[in-house]
């Protein structure tokens, strides 16, 4: 079955608006849902229909509001605010955000029992393996701890996805009915604990 895929600028005549309509606009709002899509099916490794997630539908609207993006319910909702108020490459960020919050459209949450940390550098991973790294981003083997979430947990698990390729990809499938830290000793041999220094260790210098 295919994805619909809407797209609606509620934002009015806000300098964010006018910015979305004159720089990245509907027709490429579309496309980088799907293309971020078919990029999470590839990343998740999810080939059959059967692993992904049942979502007929994804809409796209971007509002004045404050933050940046949220995900609810198959919606993502993007700050005109925030759009208005770049430098630089507001296309590039706003494909880079999308493959977030689009992540969060398709990944699975441990059936609510994941950490939250965990499902936000999940999506950045993504964001990451896409090549759309914002500059503010920390640097691999900076954070406090494994499940900090966004760019620290991002880099982590890219770091565990060097160990094991697919990695990613497996913790994902492993959390469609549930979740525990034992996933990481199930597929590295390593508490996520050991893992974390380890990480930390390998980029100290």
């Amino acid at each position: 079955m295919a994805v619909e895929y809407l797209v609606t600028n509620n934002a009015g005549d806000s300098p964010g608006s006018m910015r979305f309509t004159g720089e990245i606009g509907i027709p490429h709002g579309q496309q980088m849902l799907t293309m971020s899509t078919d990029f999470i099916w590839g990343t998740f490794q999810q080939n059959d229909p059967a692993d992904r997630k049942d979502v007929a539908r994804v809409s796209l609207f971007i509002d004045n509001m404050d933050g940046v993006a949220y995900t609810s319910n198959d919606e993502i909702h993007v700050s005109a605010t925030y759009l208005g108020g770049l430098s630089g490459d507001v296309k590039g960020e706003f494909t880079g955000v999308l493959y977030h919050e689009m992540t969060h459209v398709w990944q699975w949450n441990g059936a609510g029992q994941a950490p939250g940390g965990l499902i936000e550098g999940i999506a950045d991973f993504v964001r990451l393996r896409s090549g759309y790294v914002p500059g503010h981003w920390l640097q691999p083997g900076h954070g406090d701890r494994w499940d900090q979430g966004y760019d620290v947990t991002a880099r982590f698990l890219d770091y565990c996805n060097g160990l094991r390729n697919g990695f990613v990809a497996e913790l994902n499938k492993n959390m469609r009915t549930g979740y525990s830290d034992n996933y990481f000793v199930d597929l590295l041999g390593k508490t996520v604990g050991q893992l974390w220094s380890e990480y930390k260790a390998a980029y100290a210098n």
